[in-house]
């Protein structure tokens, strides 16, 4: 299931890769489902004043919008990070694991999360979108592989 938080966190992903609005198509492949599923949720996102859809130009986060995107994308680096720092759950399974868990881990539940890790000040501006995990974290599980 694809929450509300899943599409501002893809959203603002592809704004800042495209320094600009993101298509609906983008979105859509994004968060994996049909461009009709993304321009409904689109539409409520328009509608609770989080983004602005320009047909043809595409969708933009309100400073809203913006906000409630980076603390989603905040809340997804606090779950990867404790799937692979505390319960060490491998390179090939967390990233599955994370996005079932981000849609039913709330704030309350991050926070507490959050004092076990020890997360960088600079998340979620450590998130690489490309490789969808937290640069920081990434580094350490290249780092943690065998060497031939």
């Amino acid at each position: 299931m694809n929450t509300q938080r899943q599409y501002l966190k893809a959203i603002y992903l592809i704004q800042e890769a495209e320094d600009g609005p993101a298509s609906t198509g983008d979105i859509a492949d994004t968060v994996g489902v049909s461009p009709a599923s993304a321009n409904e949720m689109i539409g409520k996102l328009q509608d609770g004043e989080l983004a602005d859809h320009e047909k043809y130009k595409g969708v933009t986060l309100t400073d809203e919008g913006i906000r409630q995107a980076r603390e989603a994308l905040e809340t997804y680096c606090i779950i990867e990070r404790f799937l692979v720092e505390v319960l060490d759950v491998g390179e090939g399974e967390f990233r599955a694991e994370a996005k079932q868990l981000e849609s039913v881990i709330d704030e309350t539940v991050a926070d507490r999360l959050d004092t076990i890790i020890d997360r960088s000040e600079q998340c979620p501006d450590c998130f690489d979108a490309d490789a969808d995990v937290c640069s920081l974290l990434e580094a350490k599980l290249t780092a943690s592989e065998p060497a031939d």
